[in-house]
């Protein structure tokens, strides 16, 4: 089981957590100007690194909240996991 470390409630296992994808990723300035293929990068096709990438996550089970992390896709190991606003990081990306 891993433990990942939720910025409020700490380390908590795996399961208690919910994947949300790539961090980081900005909603369309003015989404009724994109097309269908567009629309599709946006949606469906996202960066897969080997190594470091930023990823959001909710503790769905502890205190219901998002945050971004910082994990390594070779190892899945958790690198940071900072809360919002700490480290430069914005409070709603």
């Amino acid at each position: 089981m891993q433990l990942i470390a939720c910025p409020w409630c700490g380390a908590r296992e795996e399961a208690e957590f919910h994947y949300g994808g790539q961090a980081h990723v900005p909603y369309p300035a003015v989404p009724a100007d994109l097309d269908d293929e567009q629309w599709a990068q946006y949606v469906f096709f996202r960066d897969n690194p080997k190594g470091p990438f930023a990823e959001r996550w909710m503790h769905t089970a502890g205190c219901r909240r998002w945050f971004n992390a910082l994990r390594d896709t070779a190892t899945h190991q958790f690198l940071a996991a900072p809360r919002p606003g700490a480290d430069g990081q914005e409070a709603g990306a």
